[in-house]
């Protein structure tokens, strides 16, 4: 039987989706007044591939395969026309992001380059200020109620029936079920699946149904000169990144515009935001800075009369990054919202794996970047979003300084112990959106420690902090874990069926394994803890909460009980050679025998804790995990007992010179635990999800590993850097990091091999690895470089 499908939401976003997925459905779309009338019509119509990590550039790639392509099916124009692009550098510190993005363009088929300040061709263009500049080749232009009117044309052609003038006034939400929608005549539209693509407008149905959406309306703003004799046709698109400003051409005109800092914020549903094609009053004050860098950049605008001021609403997400997906406390309902500035753009890609994550209902490829379920709820709240606002559409163009943190709407998710670990000298960044030490500071010198592109000044911090695990006692804020209880008669059928690894063990076992999906890869990467005959304890990632918690819901039968945990304990890892004798000091338990991987219920400065012993940093120790109430105690007592404590950038140097992955760079679902070294995690005994994916993959063979790379040139390795081999990319790194206590620099990266092809082999080939536009030799190393036996770890 065909599903059905109704789609809120008559812009780009929402025809995009309808024209993709129209052959697969019965679609519906549903626009509250006309086509393209609430933010696609003003759009400026850029359509730029080349974006700044691998996913988003595979999603924007797509616009210019299909957007040529929709021409011909549909008999429209859609204005579709390759232009070229620079994106402008002032600061040297820009020019490594540049090379960064222009090798990963590259390695996609693009064609971009890097170029000096006097090849940047275009005539008129004063080039005094500028360090260099990428040049896109493949930077284009689109016309976008033109493009949604073949969209439309194209999606009713498959069978969509498109409506107007229908006002949806709540989504119908029964049992954790969408089932479809009311409309503000009364009217209930029944459907399997409701796709919310309403932009701006999508938050208030959002927040009825009790899904956090974190987007914020703003005042957008461009202008568009009077013709412009001369110009070259066409125009190159220009991105005056550092003055946070774009050029495009437009039919012998200029559309100057730009992406503000503390922009204004809109109301969507205020006194005007019903109404169609809706312009606002001209903001001279606002955009002058704007005005200002492009008579500078092209000086002949000075002559230059401006035919129309454009300041139309736009939606922006607290990060800057697109709401897109299945609602993982709404099963049914689908988000395509928050496009920040680029939806016209995104309308390709962004639609195309939507219609295949809704018809599979499942994501076709990783999406976790763009995923709604990356949401914390409390980022949603009205005021925590228009604070937001304050960077988050500057941010568009800021320069993306590496481990940048946000600076507005700060402090929304803190530990039980945050003004503990901030007495202890905690400079404080997001991760995951909790507020956590990043380093702990012994003086001012320490404190408010500047970016740079090179050497990191916070590294020697991170130094010393790991070093006192060599003979003494660490303390690490793990708060941030998400803890999930799962109890009842089904959870061990439940578990056993989700989990690679076995976990029908000993109670006090904990067990390290992967969730899969069908395709076989990671969908979590947990630790699952046996507290009972019928009671079980999830732990994962900060980041992957919502996400978890709905993979593990929509999985269970009735007979299962899911409790959110996360927010009750405070956890506290006591790492170090000195861990166990601080513990003994405070505690009347055997912490002599306690085997690693097992937790147990213990008493530490006398208050009750569960103690596992597991460690992410490679030393002997145990997690803590501690009733909010009580841990500040506990906290202090551990203080008292010469235990010092060791940040998050530390934490990262010394897992990776574990070898030890990480779920969202190193795992996710497209990377198997066979092809990420993890084999040892799975249970081939026993079935389980994903299990004949993985079986094929070993019988056939692997085509892809990960391995860690030493890289002795010591550059500054984020992620998703090409890795070379005789002139060839074979892969791109997924993480990497300066290890904490051995000084090296390292890599983990996924690269190809040949089936049958050993971890010796592999070393023995010659790599380098392109990193802000040179090339490092880069060795692999077939064991962790820290304490490869785990001697330590194993004390």
């Amino acid at each position: 039987m065909t599903r059905s499908v109704l789609i809120i939401g008559g812009g780009a976003i929402g025809l995009g989706l309808a024209y993709h997925l129209a052959d697969r459905a019965q679609v519906t779309v549903l626009e509250r007044n006309q086509l393209t009338s609430g933010t696609s019509w003003h759009a400026a119509g850029i359509v730029g591939p080349l974006r700044a990590t691998p996913n988003m550039t595979k999603l924007a790639m797509y616009a210019g395969e299909l957007f040529p392509k929709l021409e011909d099916e549909t008999g429209l124009s859609t204005g579709y026309r390759q232009t070229g692009g620079y994106w402008l550098a002032r600061e040297e510190a820009r020019m490594d992001e540049l090379h960064r993005i222009c090798s990963l363009g590259r390695h996609f088929g693009l064609t971009p380059s890097i170029v000096a300040p006097d090849a940047v061709d275009v005539p008129g263009l004063e080039p005094a200020g500028l360090v260099g500049a990428l040049r896109v080749e493949e930077d284009a232009n689109v016309n976008p109620v033109d493009l949604c009117m073949a969209y439309a044309k194209g999606a009713r052609a498959k069978g969509a029936e498109i409506r107007e003038g229908v006002q949806v006034a709540r989504l119908l939400v029964e049992n954790g079920r969408c089932k479809g929608v009311a409309l503000t005549d009364g009217t209930e539209l029944l459907a399997d699946q409701v796709a919310l693509c309403a932009g701006a407008w999508s938050k208030r149905l959002a927040d009825a149904a009790g899904v956090a959406l974190p987007l914020q309306a703003v005042e957008h703003m461009y202008v568009v000169t009077e013709p412009m004799p001369g110009l070259p046709a066409p125009y190159p698109v220009l991105r005056d990144l550092d003055r946070g400003f774009y050029v495009k051409g437009d039919a012998g005109k200029l559309v100057i515009g730009g992406f503000e800092p503390d922009a204004k914020v809109w109301d969507a549903f205020g006194p005007e935001g019903d109404r169609p094609f809706l312009e606002m009053p001209e903001d001279w004050d606002q955009f002058m800075p704007f005005m200002e860098g492009a008579l500078q950049l092209i000086p002949a605008l000075a002559e230059t009369g401006i035919q129309h001021f454009m300041n139309g609403p736009e939606s922006f997400t607290n990060d800057t990054r697109p709401l897109v997906g299945q609602v993982p406390n709404v099963d049914g309902l689908y988000v395509a919202a928050g496009m920040n500035s680029v939806g016209v753009m995104s309308s390709a890609g962004i639609g195309r794996v939507l219609a295949d994550w809704m018809h599979a209902e499942q994501p076709p490829m990783d999406l976790w970047e763009v995923d709604i379920a990356r949401v914390d709820p409390l980022t949603a709240a009205a005021d925590h979003v228009e604070t937001r606002m304050k960077e988050a559409v500057s941010d568009a163009f800021a320069l993306h300084w590496p481990f940048k943190q946000p600076k507005a709407g700060r402090g929304l998710r803190t530990s039980a112990l945050h003004d503990h670990w901030a007495a202890a000298g905690a400079q404080f960044g997001l991760t995951a959106g909790w507020e956590r030490g990043l380093w702990y500071a012994q003086n001012d010198g320490e404190k408010n420690l500047p970016y740079s592109v090179g050497d990191q000044p916070w590294y020697p911090i991170a130094r010393r902090e790991a070093a006192a695990m060599q003979s003494g006692c660490a303390l690490i804020d793990l708060t941030p874990f998400t803890k999930i209880d799962v109890t009842g008669p089904g959870a061990l059928p439940l578990l056993q069926h989700l989990a690679a690894g076995n976990v029908d063990v000993a109670t006090g076992c904990a067990v390290y394994t992967p969730l899969l999906n069908d395709r076989g890869g990671f969908e979590a990467d947990v630790t699952i803890t046996r507290l009972g005959t019928e009671r079980f304890r999830v732990t994962s990632g900060a980041a992957t909460r919502q996400k978890d918690i709905a993979w593990l819901r929509r999985h269970a039968g009735v007979d299962v009980t899911l409790k959110d945990v996360t927010d009750d304990e405070a956890v506290i890892g006591v790492m170090g050679a000195g861990a166990r004798a601080v513990l003994e000091g405070l505690s009347s338990d055997d912490w002599l025998d306690f085997p690693f991987s097992t937790a147990r219920d213990v008493t530490v400065a006398g208050h009750p804790a569960r103690a596992t012993r597991v460690s992410f940093v490679g030393e002997l120790g145990w997690e803590l995990n501690i009733p909010s109430a009580y841990a500040g105690v506990v906290f202090d007592a551990l203080r008292a007992s010469g235990a010092s404590p060791l940040g998050h950038f530390a934490l990262d140097g010394c897992r990776i010179e574990k070898g030890f992955k990480h779920w969202g760079h190193d795992l996710g679902p497209d990377i198997t635990p066979l092809e990420a070294g993890l084999g040892f995690t799975i249970d081939w005994g026993k079935d389980f999800k994903g299990k004949a994916a993985l079986e094929a993959q070993r019988a056939n063979g692997l085509t892809r590993r990960m391995v860690l790379f030493d890289l002795p040139s010591h550059p500054l390795v984020l992620h998703d850097e090409p890795i070379r081999e005789n002139d060839r990319v074979v892969g791109l790194t997924t993480s990497g990091a300066r290890g904490a206590r051995t000084g090296l620099t390292l890599a983990l990266g996924l690269i190809d091999i040949t089936p049958g092809e050993t971890r010796a082999a592999t070393a023995e080939r010659t790599f380098e690895i392109e990193i802000a536009g040179a090339r490092h030799p880069a060795r692999v190393l077939l064991r962790a470089p820290f304490d490869p036996a785990n001697e330590r770890m194993k004390a």
